[in-house]
């Protein structure tokens, strides 16, 4: 393995420890390396807190040592003030003298001007490293930024014989396709996501809480349509565990097609990514518009022999999980 790309590989490692945690900004990683020996690490704070270069330069025990390092980072560094100051002004400030980039930001305030900064001091400057890699692993940042809407995943559990639901329900609980180990997972996603979208029948029929009880983390937002904005208020996704956002005839055209409206109404809002988990319309909706960028789906072992059928999809899978008797493809768009 090529030693720049060693080190870009424990950036990205690292870099996940911020997951769900450092929006707006991107979950970056960083290392220090001082001939051959990692002597420094750090990643993205919480918003608010510091990025991973200042934090990877604070945990080096001997400063000196920064005048003779290479930093290694997922992403450009940045040359703007946020709600910190620019990364790239500390590293010149700490005259280290070689700076290993994965991919450059996108963002406006910063886009090549960080590199820029630091070559301009006479830092030597790499840039690209495991390019693909950085921008697989900043995918919500670079599609926010890039494509001006949030990152999509849809999401669904689907039958033996292709069903997502049942055709009659009882009572207002959830009718479960997969086992607890897929549920608690799922649980997981919605603390790495910013929001969380279902349509009005789903809210409806299940009165789904649409929160990580299963898991340690934060709630995602949570998307509701209602056309109409008659759903009443005692429902669940209405109580005080999460954000609620509703959008209704008020914000969008539902005679037209509606996910990109969805997106972006949710871009304005902010809103870096989003899994669409229900129903079937709105899932629907967005494979019909194209407008998705990855797909979760559970096939568990029951069959309902009638019901609402799963979405029509074409997708091509890139990988699978199973838990018990219940089987997880992942797909991205052909």
């Amino acid at each position: 393995m090529k030693i720049h790309e060693k080190y870009i590989k424990r950036c990205i490692e690292i870099a996940k420890n911020g997951l769900g945690t450092t929006r707006p900004n991107p979950m970056v990683g960083c290392v220090i390396v001082y001939k051959g020996k990692i002597i420094g690490e750090g990643f993205t704070s919480p918003y608010g807190g510091s990025h991973a270069e200042v934090n990877a330069i604070n945990s080096v025990k001997d400063e000196a040592l920064l005048k003779e390092s290479t930093l290694y980072v997922t992403l450009e560094p940045c040359s703007h003030y946020g709600k910190t100051p620019p990364c790239s002004d500390l590293i010149i400030e700490k005259e280290i003298p070689k700076v290993v980039i994965g991919t450059v930001d996108p963002h406006s305030k910063v886009a090549g001007k960080g590199i820029e900064r630091l070559a301009g001091s006479g830092c030597e400057v790499i840039s690209g490293v495991l390019e693909e890699e950085c921008q697989n692993h900043h995918k919500r940042f670079l599609t926010f930024h890039n494509k001006q809407r949030p990152y999509i995943i849809l999401k669904w559990a689907e039958t033996q014989d292709g069903f997502i639901a049942p055709k009659t329900k009882h009572s207002q609980k959830p009718v479960w396709i997969t086992n607890s180990y897929s549920r608690q997972l799922v649980h997981k996603w919605r603390t790495e996501e910013h929001a969380i979208a279902v349509g009005y029948n789903t809210v409806i029929a299940d009165n789904p809480s649409l929160t990580a009880r299963d898991w340690v983390g934060q709630n995602p937002i949570r998307i509701v349509l209602d056309k109409t904005n008659k759903l009443p208020k005692t429902l669940k996704v209405f109580n005080q565990d999460a954000e609620t956002f509703v959008i209704s005839e008020e914000d969008i055209d539902f005679n037209k097609p509606i996910a990109h409206q969805i997106c972006q109404l949710l871009y304005k809002q902010n809103i870096q990514s989003v899994i669409i988990e229900g129903g079937s319309k709105t899932i629907q909706a967005f494979i019909d518009e194209t407008l998705w960028d990855e797909a979760r789906v559970f096939y568990g072992d029951v069959r309902f022999k009638e019901g609402i059928k799963a979405p029509e999809f074409y997708g091509n899978p890139i990988s699978k999980q199973t838990f018990l008797n219940d089987t997880l493809y992942y797909y991205e768009p052909y």
